[in-house]
């Protein structure tokens, strides 16, 4: 047999229990926005052409357009929307953008941990080291937000062998590291359980845009698509868990923001068939279920 990591067991989609999201809504639909910050030079952004020796500060500019301009756009886009959202925060920006960051909160989004800077990578990190940073980002989003954050995704979406279990020890939740289902799973952790929400790697705007060079239109249409075919899915009773992940420095843009709006708009009208939410409340939700409803 092949090695395993042992988080969670196999369990096939046919075979999953109906159960419904509040109001009795079998699609739950969420946004992710993340703020990211990155050290001048470091060379782990996407880039908007082929990168070159560092300090390459037009990739570093390029990224921080997004804090400067294009998240505010964004902000302003879902307000008309009533749209919620779970920003998904590299402690950094406390420092680097403390308005942004106070903007979302009036606006009481979900603020959930995304590590310290985008420049780093808690997969190459020791168990002490990364349990240091994991209490460093938590301490500074609590102070800020004066309630702990319930979800993290590693910048890059990154792990150790440790990150489950140094998550559940720290106090969190849910998880967005882990993309293998369209429903929550509940991962094995040395110290317990942790929720495996639901984070897109496909209905995402780095992939689309950045890595495979998708269109400002065509990644509205993913968006449109991959919410219609949903609802035709959940008619056999099956809850869905539906993300769009969305980074600033690319969505904000203002042709992309305009396409945007459009997909955004187009799956709002549906509103009456869906769960428009944040992470932490379907992580919240399942945590309330019966054991055994959510594998």
């Amino acid at each position: 047999m092949l090695p395993s990591h042992g988080r969670y067991d196999y369990h096939p989609w046919p075979e999953r229990p109906c159960y419904a999201w509040p109001g009795g809504a079998k699609l739950a639909v969420y946004l992710a926005i993340n703020l990211e910050h990155f050290t001048p030079g470091s060379g782990l952004g996407t880039e908007p052409g082929p990168g070159g020796p560092q300090p390459e500060m037009l990739n570093h500019a390029w990224r921080d357009y997004g804090n400067r301009v294009g998240a505010w756009r964004l902000i302003e886009l879902l307000e008309p929307l009533r749209l919620p959202a779970t920003v998904l925060l590299n402690s950094a920006l406390y420092d680097h953008a403390p308005s942004l960051v106070a903007a979302h909160r009036a606006r009481g989004d979900e603020i959930a941990a995304h590590g310290r800077t985008n420049s780093e990578r808690q997969s190459g990190m020791d168990e002490a080291t990364e349990r240091a940073m994991i209490a460093e980002v938590t301490a500074a989003i609590t102070n800020a937000e004066g309630v702990r954050p319930a979800g993290w995704l590693s910048p890059w979406a990154a792990e150790s062998p440790n990150t489950p279990d140094l998550l559940a020890e720290a106090g969190y939740s849910y998880t967005l590291n882990w993309c293998a289902d369209d429903q929550p799973i509940w991962l094995r952790t040395r110290t317990g359980r942790l929720l495996a929400v639901p984070y897109p790697q496909e209905v995402n705007d780095v992939p689309a845009i950045a890595i495979r060079r998708d269109g400002a239109e065509q990644f509205a249409a993913m968006i449109v698509a991959d919410f219609e075919e949903r609802l035709r899915q959940i008619q056999d009773g099956t809850p869905q868990v539906m993300g769009i992940a969305l980074h600033p420095y690319l969505v904000g843009q203002p042709y992309r923001l305009r396409a945007l709006r459009g997909a955004l708009e187009h799956i709002v009208a549906r509103q009456d068939l869906v769960w428009f939410t944040t992470a932490g409340q379907i992580a919240a939700h399942v945590a309330n279920m019966p054991d055994g409803m959510v594998c």
